[in-house]
């Protein structure tokens, strides 16, 4: 396995979780309104972190290894559901904004490069989730 991540529930903590990631400590939790404490982001709002932060990763990579001046980049994401109730479609809307010399040629190829980051690349493919109960 590339990473283990470990989510732990205490008793009676609600939907408030516990996280473990290489010696890194998380929570997750649920906003107020939706019955959380919010004592951390959301599970949905980690993966927006997640498809952010890789892009930004990627991005300063391929820059990097191109010799750009990328002085700095920040991705703005947010989600809403295309319909009404559990299981409608969701739409991420991902926003870029780089800073640097860059000119047209360059910022197409990054926005290119944004979509090629793995957490993108395994959200659009076969992604496949083997589930053991013990």
């Amino acid at each position: 396995m590339e990473s283990r991540v470990v989510v732990r529930s205490a008793p009676g903590s609600g939907f408030d979780n516990g996280i473990e990631v290489r010696g890194h400590r998380l929570r997750a939790d649920e906003p107020v309104e939706a019955g959380g404490t919010d004592r951390g982001p959301a599970p949905s709002e980690y993966l927006l972190a997640a498809l952010g932060a890789c892009t930004s990763i990627t991005l300063r990579m391929y820059a990097k290894r191109k010799g750009w001046d990328l002085e700095s980049i920040e991705v703005v994401l947010g989600r809403r559901a295309l319909g009404p109730g559990e299981g409608a479609e969701t739409e991420v809307l991902r926003e870029i904004r780089l800073e640097g010399d860059l000119d047209a040629d360059r910022r197409a190829r990054l926005a290119a490069i944004a979509d090629k980051c793995p957490v993108h690349r395994a959200l659009h493919g076969a992604l496949r989730v083997k589930t053991v109960v013990s």
